[in-house]
């Protein structure tokens, strides 16, 4: 879920103190089930445009956390942070705008800015699909600032590309303002996020929020009786304890001798896939992050091979909080962050983003809620199937297939933190 602030009085002069927009991701990845049958959006031509430039955008992203946070987990939605910035992007103009697409890795000389736009909007479709076996669903409000004067066209867009909910807010009285904003978050999320305000800034002038909502059952569930306590390597020299769930059937499977690695695909019902990158050795992981990019996912997805195995994956959750400040400034996204700043498209009086935090939470588990009594029977070939045991440090991707987008990514160095 993201959750944009602009902060400011709409009387301010313009000049060094201008008004900011913070910004706040926190997106919850929850793995149960819903019924529901398949959404047909494959041929989504506005979705696949995009899809190249989101992956992209995705890794350079995860590269750059990753260098910043070489100890910590790090788990993070790059779908919901590129949607979070492209409806800010709707009302900046200038090297501003500029700087915000490139910092997304958009070409505006390759994608027309419509295009991009398009593309969102169609991923909100595809997210938002009620028909879908997962439960995989999106949400866009705008919380104004009474008596702020936002510009119509900027309020027509973001309605019309993000479908967009419009509401009004004092956040003069800061009590009751995040009790709205909390309130529309946690019935957005299904109570899976809660409290994600403990203030508003009465300065605030307009609170963009985008909820992006997983929740996903397995294909081939783990069963709870052979879920056992079992170490977990964060390193040579500290294990920790984590439930381990096991089981033995038919896998895409890939052994990449030339990175050093073994990817599993974990199909979830519906149209989402999890890929679980385990290097070989615990220090690897680094290594293998460096790696990561468009190409090598590519390599990966053509490698895999169905198969039987063994498979053993902590039970887990995990959250994770990021300030992308930093990160996006790194990132070439510089000026909206400063007085240099032009989001005129929004409002007349100065603005600029003085934060940006990204929370994501991940819970994996055997099933999910509803899939209790679930069983799967498989043919199996006569042959001892390998081990894959995921007990040190691991990648993890998230992906939704018909829109070729990731909707996670991640590094597991410890389950229990």
């Amino acid at each position: 879920m993201c959750l944009l602030g602009l902060k400011g009085s709409s009387s301010l002069k313009s000049g060094p103190s201008s008004p900011e927009l913070k910004i706040f991701c926190d997106h919850n990845h929850h793995e149960e089930h819903k019924n529901g049958h398949h959404h047909e959006h494959s041929k989504d031509i506005s979705c696949h445009k995009i899809a190249p430039y989101n992956m992209k955008f995705a890794f350079r992203l995860y590269n750059q956390v990753a260098a910043e946070h070489p100890t910590e987990n790090i788990f993070l939605s790059p779908i919901s942070i590129s949607t979070a910035f492209a409806m800010l992007s709707l009302g900046a103009k200038g090297q501003t705008l500029s700087q915000i697409l490139e910092g997304l890795s958009f070409n505006v000389s390759e994608i027309p800015e419509e295009e991009i736009y398009n593309g969102f909007k169609h991923i909100h479709h595809v997210l938002d699909n009620p028909d879908s076996e997962l439960q995989l669903d999106s949400g866009n409000a705008l919380f104004i600032k009474k008596d702020m004067k936002i510009a119509l066209k900027f309020l027509e867009d973001v309605k019309n590309y993000f479908e967009s909910e419009a509401f009004s807010s004092d956040f003069h009285n800061s009590e009751e303002s995040v009790k709205q904003i909390n309130n529309y978050v946690e019935k957005k999320t299904e109570g899976k996020i809660v409290d994600l305000l403990s203030k508003v800034d009465p300065d605030t002038a307009l609170l963009l929020i985008n909820t992006i909502f997983f929740r996903g059952e397995w294909k081939k569930p783990f069963e709870d009786k052979y879920t056992r306590e079992e170490d977990f390597h964060v390193n040579k020299n500290t294990a920790v304890k984590v439930p381990m769930m096991h089981r033995t059937g038919m896998y895409h499977v890939a052994f990449d001798w030339k990175h050093n690695c073994t990817v599993v695909e974990m199909e979830y019902k519906g149209n989402a896939t999890a890929l679980f990158i385990l290097p070989k050795e615990e220090g690897d992981v680094k290594t293998l992050e460096e790696a990561l990019d468009k190409s090598i996912l590519k390599r990966w997805r053509k490698m895999l091979d169905y198969q039987s195995a063994h498979i053993s994956i902590p039970k887990f959750s995990v959250s994770a909080e990021l300030d992308l400040k930093a990160t996006l400034q790194k990132m070439g996204v510089t000026d909206v962050f400063s007085d240099a700043s032009d989001l005129s498209g929004i409002s007349e009086t100065p603005l600029k983003v003085s934060k940006a935090i990204h929370k994501a939470v991940l819970n994996v588990h055997e099933r999910g809620t509803e899939a209790a009594g679930v069983t799967v029977l498989e043919v199996m070939p006569y042959r001892a199937p390998p081990r894959i045991i995921f007990n040190h440090p691991f990648l993890l991707l998230i992906l939704e297939n018909d829109m070729e987008s990731i909707l996670f990514l991640g590094k597991i160095l410890n389950p229990q933190k």
